[in-house]
């Protein structure tokens, strides 16, 4: 197993540590605390979990041999910047839908769009990582996207008023990533043994 392999899966579950915490905090502010402080801390811990995970990787790619063939560095190189790409046109389109969410005065649908470019992101991903799972976690980020599209802005649980919408979005992607992300690391793992 070459170097870059293991940096990129560090860095995997690096992004999917990320942004699994930050669509968990859009989770926690639409659940407005509802079940406080469970959330937070849950969200806590599964952060620190795959944080530590990604460190790990990071540290044990330290340890590999660094000679890498010509063909390799090229390898790298074009895998880098078709990801780049990837990432890019996904920033652009989640920055055009908020422009558009915000021109049309519907900005509550924002975070359902942006988990359906994110989901459709991964279809590419897919491909390019030859990972098969990401179909999986694309289908599932669309659905939520989709399906949080039905569900009321605005609601009671408990008598305490939250949003519904982007608690169900929010904390079911989170989910998704936060599987995605320990599926590669764990996977890594099996083939590092």
């Amino acid at each position: 197993m070459s170097k870059s392999t293991v940096l990129g899966a560090a860095n995997g579950v690096m992004f999917m540590t990320f942004f699994g915490a930050l669509w968990s905090s859009i989770g926690i502010v639409g659940s407005h605390r509802l079940g406080a402080p469970w959330p937070l801390a849950l969200s806590a811990l599964i952060t620190l979990i795959l944080l530590t995970g990604a460190i790990s990787l990071f540290v044990t790619s330290r340890s590999m041999n660094q000679s890498v063939t010509p063909q390799e560095k090229e390898d790298t190189k074009r895998l880098n910047r078709k990801f780049g790409l990837i990432f890019g046109l996904e920033g652009v389109a989640i920055f055009l839908a908020s422009v558009i969410c915000n021109t049309l005065n519907h900005f509550e649908v924002f975070f359902p769009v942006m988990a359906m470019i994110v989901g459709i992101h991964f279809f590419p991903l897919a491909t390019l990582f030859r990972e098969k799972f990401y179909y999986g976690t694309g289908i599932v980020m669309t659905m939520l996207g989709i399906i949080s599209l039905f569900l009321p802005i605005n609601g009671t649980i408990r008598e305490v008023s939250l949003i519904p919408m982007s608690t169900f979005i929010g904390f079911g992607s989170a989910l998704t990533l936060w599987v995605t992300g320990l599926r590669i690391w764990v996977t890594l793992l099996k083939k590092l043994k």
